[in-house]
């Protein structure tokens, strides 16, 4: 049997814009998953620890978010994929994202790295045009 939800678990994102990228800091991605649950949210996750290259970054967000075999690998394949097709299945009750450990590499410099966190920017801004919550967090290596 399931336990009811903590109280602090139930309150944890709602001191959180519903469409915001930002630094996991005082969150674990532990609770962040908890509380997408609580609130009946997709909870995406990507440990991103063992990338150097865009291309690596691509892949294992494709991987671990469970992307069609036909993703382009490129930042506007990304920014596809967390967009309009979930928007063409229906509903959507919400989104809590994690990108954790993203690489400070030389082939995944400061550009790059922001380059990356636009894409989610911009889709954080897609779902608020529908009034939907887009989460974002993450933290660096």
């Amino acid at each position: 049997m399931q336990s009811p939800p903590r109280k602090d678990q139930d309150a944890l994102l709602r001191g959180v814009r519903p469409n915001i990228v930002q630094s996991i800091r005082a969150y674990s991605a532990h609770e962040l998953q908890e509380s997408a649950r609580v609130l009946g949210h997709h909870f995406l996750y990507a440990n991103l620890a063992h990338a150097q290259t865009r291309q690596d970054i691509l892949e294992l967000i494709a991987l671990q978010f469970t992307f069609p075999a036909h993703f382009g690998k490129n930042f506007d394949a990304l920014y596809d994929c967390l967009t309009d097709p979930l928007h063409k299945c229906g509903p959507q009750p919400g989104f809590v994202v994690v990108l954790e450990q993203i690489p400070v590499t030389p082939k995944f410099d400061k550009e790059v790295r922001e380059q990356l966190l636009d894409v989610f920017r911009e889709a954080a801004d897609y779902w608020a045009e529908r009034k939907i919550a887009f989460r974002c967090f993450y933290s660096f290596l």
